[in-house]
């Protein structure tokens, strides 16, 4: 029998070609996006014990991880489909559960199923704006200009925003979340909403590879800073973060709009 069986030569050139090895680049953004994945899960259980502050730090880390994956894999020329689909499955548990979770359980339980429909609703809208993110990636008739701009608040953006309450009852502002749950739970339907609009909002993915010679100082400068105050003063740092986004918004609206009426105009002539 051994004689009958030809192990060196497939039946099926098709079935080798599957087995075609995997560049290193592919992976590595990948992996990153995985441990995003779990960092934005232990969130949820550090939620569940109680400990609110390292499961901010968590979803944080998922925030951060997130810019690197996507940065990463232009970088090195490594996106795929595979990618960016693993991706939009990670941004929706990171994003979306992970922060209607700590959410919930820090405040909004208060209101027992109104607080639940409410994180419902947040959980929902971020799942929504990253299917409607990646239905967007297949319009090539978009101009060049709207790369700069997002449409709406992006994933990682809201669940920032959607946690300033509790970045706020860390630095003792807010001294009991359900005590302000009848006031928490407008604002994250406010959140929830601004990710599904079609407000613009300004994109840091369309930032030039190359930088100036006389920028690079005080680039490495302000981002050292950041990272500093970041982590000596997270609450403060993550505070001034998410109401300079929201200060950002309307002039990213009259930046939009500008370009807008550009290409109208040039559309006309």
């Amino acid at each position: 029998m051994g004689a009958d069986l030809d192990l060196d030569v497939p039946k099926n050139p098709a079935r080798g070609r599957r087995f075609k090895q995997v560049p290193v680049r592919f992976l590595l953004p990948n992996l990153i996006t995985l441990l995003a994945l779990c960092s934005g899960v232990t969130a949820i259980r550090l939620g569940i014990e109680g400990r609110y502050e390292l499961a901010v730090g968590a979803v944080i880390v998922s925030i951060v991880l997130d810019a690197i994956d996507g940065r990463l894999a232009r970088f090195l020329k490594g996106t795929s489909r595979f990618g960016a689909e693993l991706d939009s499955l990670a941004d929706f548990v990171n994003f979306g559960v992970a922060p209607a979770v700590l959410i919930y359980l820090w405040s909004l339980n208060d209101l027992r199923t109104k607080g639940w429909v409410v994180v419902l609703i947040l959980a929902v809208c971020c799942a929504l704006r990253l299917a409607r993110f990646n239905v967007a990636l297949d319009d090539t008739e978009k101009p060049a200009w709207s790369a700069s701009f997002f449409s709406g608040a992006p994933a990682p953006a809201g669940a920032g925003l959607a946690l300033l309450p509790m970045y706020l009852g860390f630095l003792g502002l807010i001294d009991d979340g359900h005590a302000y749950s009848v006031l928490i739970a407008p604002y994250i339907v406010a959140v929830a909403l601004l990710m599904v609009s079609r407000v613009p909002t300004y994109s840091g993915k369309t930032m030039r590879p190359r930088v100036q010679r006389d920028q690079v100082l005080p680039i490495l400068g302000g981002g050292a800073l950041a990272i500093v105050c970041l982590i000596a003063f997270p609450w403060e740092t993550l505070t001034l973060m998410a109401f300079a986004y929201l200060a950002l918004i309307p002039f990213s609206i009259r930046a939009y709009r500008r370009y807008k009426a550009k290409d109208m105009q040039a559309k006309n002539t």
